[in-house]
């Protein structure tokens, strides 16, 4: 067999991992979003668990050619949610991805890719320092044609995926504004923390503004730790274990540095750690899995992760104040007028994968949007199926996620609705991209700023 990355102490093996539950019955097929794609069963949940099988039973190699169906994969986890035999493919495919990481599995172009991608994402201030020169072209009608004249498929298909997800740079993103701690507007209920996510700060920093101030309005106070980096989501959802325990503990350490005695956030515990994107969220809530073997972090960790909620989770969970309740107005169609019980404004939420299949929330958004007046909800066709954004996907395996993109985008457009709703930074990137080309365009927007906006009547 080739060589591959050696097993982590923690970290299960397919053996260990029972995959005899999975009777080959095809119940995963249709939700599956590589199939989808590519059509080819080695590409499907239960042709990767037949590999695995043979792989453990010394039939199989490990080689470029196998990995390459594993990295297929988007870890939508909508498969565990079809399977009626209650197979943990989650726990198979987080098994095998720091394996998929061995250098002969990939290409030098693609482990360089990979490297950059995971040196830079997770780091705002650096990522900061690369887009600063990008301030006079994203966005702008040099962009426009860049992309029009062709001249940005000249950078190769991923670099010219990265230009693709490109959005306008606000003046925001190039800081971090908020202090330590925002007090509740009017009697305190709860005390939170917030993170603010790598991704989301930069290339979407109304989503936090919106969701702090979202949390103040409903009585709630939110500490804010500056300096924060990637919550290690991204590194997590790709095999890269180190970087994933070293990006968490960096960010428990954040939070530790501004709560107690003497300290900018004070003494006082929090009620819960709140997320506005939930990629983010899924992760965060595995950090007792996730710091296990580290003895000065495990019981950190574990104590943190039961604290995680996203933020529609938690404000469905306690309720918006009766106050914020009596503050909302109807929203405004495009044309400027509001919306009426006759002409309702219709909202189609998108259930990101690690949200739905990840966290198991999905009535709990949709309970949020509706206190709104006059919305109303509209379901996809296929919610369930994953945009294709999956982490890094749209940067490393661009045509297949360029392809589940034009269908998430056709098929939220096509139920009518007047706004698109994705809870998820790469979620929304990825939508927005692709709605350009449907044949009916509709913004997206993040719950928390549809929330604000009923309440300000802005």
């Amino acid at each position: 067999m080739t060589a591959t990355q050696p097993d982590h102490p923690f970290l299960p093996t397919a053996s260990a991992l029972t995959t005899d539950p999975c009777i080959h019955c095809g119940f995963c097929l249709p939700s599956c979003a590589s199939y989808r794609v590519l059509g080819t069963e080695m590409d499907s949940p239960r042709g990767r668990i037949h590999m695995l099988k043979a792989i453990d039973r010394g039939e199989l190699s490990l080689d470029a050619t196998v990995a390459g169906h594993f990295d297929s994969c988007l870890g939508c986890l909508a498969c565990v949610s079809a399977c009626p035999s209650g197979v943990r493919y989650d726990e198979l495919i987080a098994a095998t991805r720091p394996k998929l990481n061995a250098p002969e599995l990939r290409s030098p172009w693609q482990r360089s890719f990979r490297a950059l991608l995971f040196q830079l994402l997770p780091y705002p201030a650096r990522l900061r320092a690369l887009l600063q020169p990008l301030r006079l072209y994203a966005g702008t009608p040099l962009q426009a044609f860049a992309r029009r004249s062709g001249f940005t498929r000249l950078l190769g298909p991923q670099l010219e995926a990265m230009e693709r997800l490109l959005p306008a740079l606000q003046p925001e993103a190039f800081g971090d504004s908020a202090p330590a701690l925002i007090p509740a507007q009017g009697r305190r209920r709860y005390r939170v923390g917030l993170v603010t996510g790598c991704v989301q700060r930069l290339f979407d920093p109304a989503v936090n503004r919106a969701a702090i101030e979202l949390l103040c309005a409903n009585g709630i106070e939110v500490v804010v730790p500056p300096e924060q980096n990637c919550c290690g989501a991204m590194t997590h959802h790709q095999g890269e274990l180190e970087q994933t325990r070293s990006l968490a503990k960096d960010l428990l350490s954040s939070f530790e540095a501004v709560i107690g005695v003497g300290r900018a956030a004070g003494p006082e515990p929090l009620d819960a750690v709140l997320v506005a994107a939930s990629g983010c969220g899924h992760t965060l809530k595995q950090l007792d899995e996730i710091l296990a073997g580290e003895p000065e972090w495990a019981a950190r960790g574990s104590a943190f992760a039961t604290q995680v909620a996203d933020i529609q989770e938690f404000l469905q969970r306690v309720g918006l104040s009766e106050e914020f309740v009596g503050r909302l107005q109807p929203l405004r169609h495009g044309d400027g007028s509001p919306a009426s019980a006759d002409r309702p404004l219709r909202l189609a939420y998108h259930d990101a994968c690690h949200m739905l299949h990840g966290q198991g929330l999905s009535l709990q958004p949709r309970q949020l949007l509706q206190q709104i007046p006059h919305v109303r909800i509209v379901e996809a066709i296929e919610a369930g199926v994953c945009c294709g954004s999956a982490g890094i996907y749209n940067l490393v395996q661009p045509d297949e996620a360029a392809e589940l993109g034009r269908i998430k985008a056709a098929d939220l457009s096509g139920t009518g609705a007047d706004l698109a709703v994705s809870a998820n930074i790469g979620c929304s990137l990825q939508i927005r991209q692709h709605m350009e080309s449907t044949a009916r365009p509709i913004p997206v927007a993040h719950p928390v700023e549809l929330l604000m906006r009923s309440a300000t009547g802005s």
